[in-house]
């Protein structure tokens, strides 16, 4: 599905029923929403799934790529303009790596309307990228000695109509300064990372300040939780929000 708003088309997809809890899906770096695609298959049940590409990216498109477009901000307007448009209200959160920098940030900016938000592989620091393959590495060695089966990677995860504006769209994490608003966050929220994961020290100290959240610690998973472990990850997402026993 599409939408059409100042300098760009958004392109979001729905699923489950829309009479269920609403669900934002906010896609980690490089990625598009087509990384939720194995996970929705155990989310689809239990609610109303909006998955979108951030401006510039998958096949959300922009008519120019001046770089003021390129903020959480401009996000966060975009995901307000398609709850808009599906007459939603309220809604859970729920986000990986890159992404829950932005999910915060939509959070902190929309706090009436977020009633809770899981934030996996979570860190607001300077990402350690060679850090995040050595640990994924690891993590999916222990998996197979362990017997834990591969899961393949979504057809079309990270495919994008325009290279050049995907990689713009990432550089909204540096304009705008997640310290200062990660303590304000005052919804249910827990934080979900591997031990593997080199995110995971920075998701400790996020913890550190923020009263209303929980640490989940994955056992053997690395970077990219929710395309290493789609079963897990979306295990624990539905056990949070069930132990909330909110609607």
């Amino acid at each position: 599905m599409q939408i059409e708003t100042e300098g760009a088309t958004l392109n979001y997809e729905i699923s489950g029923d829309s009479s269920n809890p609403a669900l934002v899906l906010w896609h980690g770096a490089g990625c598009t929403l087509r990384m939720w695609d194995t996970a929705l298959k155990g989310l689809k049940d239990s609610f109303f799934c909006i998955a979108f590409d951030i401006r510039g990216a998958g096949q959300s498109q922009v008519n120019t790529k001046l770089s003021d477009q390129f903020t959480f901000e401009q996000y966060s307007e975009d995901v307000n303009l398609i709850l808009k448009e599906l007459d939603v209200k309220k809604l859970h959160v729920w986000s990986m790596a890159w992404g829950t920098r932005a999910a915060i940030a939509y959070c902190s900016l929309n706090p009436e309307k977020v009633l809770s938000a899981v934030f996996s592989d979570a860190s607001i620091g300077k990402a350690d990228v060679t850090a995040q393959k050595e640990g994924l590495k690891r993590a999916l060695s222990i998996q197979d000695k362990g017997g834990v089966p591969r899961f393949d990677l979504p057809l079309g995860w990270n495919e994008h109509l325009d290279s050049d504006t995907a990689q713009f769209s990432l550089s909204a994490a540096s304009k705008f300064n997640l310290s200062d608003v990660i303590e304000g966050l005052t919804m249910p929220i827990r934080i979900m990372t591997g031990d593997y994961d080199p995110n995971l020290h920075s998701s400790k100290k996020i913890l550190q300040r923020l009263p209303s959240a929980e640490l989940k610690i994955l056992e053997g998973v690395g970077h990219g939780s929710i395309l290493q472990r789609p079963d897990l990850t979306v295990e624990n997402f539905i056990e949070f929000h069930n132990s909330l026993g909110l609607s």
